[in-house]
């Protein structure tokens, strides 16, 4: 679960790459974010590499989406899905531009298969796998 002023790593190529949660989108009373959430985000650091030809600045704001969540998150049919990367920042992201298309050109980690129900299709065919 994820909550305001969380620190979240970026999962795509767009320079990034770590952002703090600003805002969860999805009601006013809402309070934490799961897998496929949309949220606002404002960049905190960028990639050593690409920090001239980045598509994106420090301190910009922008929306981005769930992929990986810290807290392990079940499944209806019985399975569990949980990172299993052993750093202390196991929650990630990609970001949106404001008409709803991915910032990077590709996206490093396999997305759950969950997002492909919710309507993030176009998400789905550029990510290397589906969990």
């Amino acid at each position: 679960m994820l909550q305001q002023e969380s620190i979240l790593q970026v999962a795509d190529n767009s320079g990034a790459k770590t952002v703090k949660c600003i805002k969860i989108l999805g009601g006013y009373k809402k309070k934490s974010a799961k897998l496929g959430d949309m949220i606002i985000t404002s960049v905190q650091e960028l990639r050593n590499k690409s920090k001239i030809t980045s598509k994106v600045k420090k301190g910009e704001i922008y929306k981005a989406l769930v992929i990986r969540t810290k807290k392990t998150f079940l499944k209806k049919d019985g399975t569990i899905i949980f990172s299993n990367k052993k750093t202390k920042k196991n929650n990630a992201v990609i970001l949106i531009n404001k008409k709803g298309n991915l910032i990077g050109s590709r996206i490093t980690e396999p997305i759950p298969y969950t997002l492909k129900k919710k309507q993030y299709t176009k998400f789905t065919s550029i990510s290397p796998g589906l969990i």
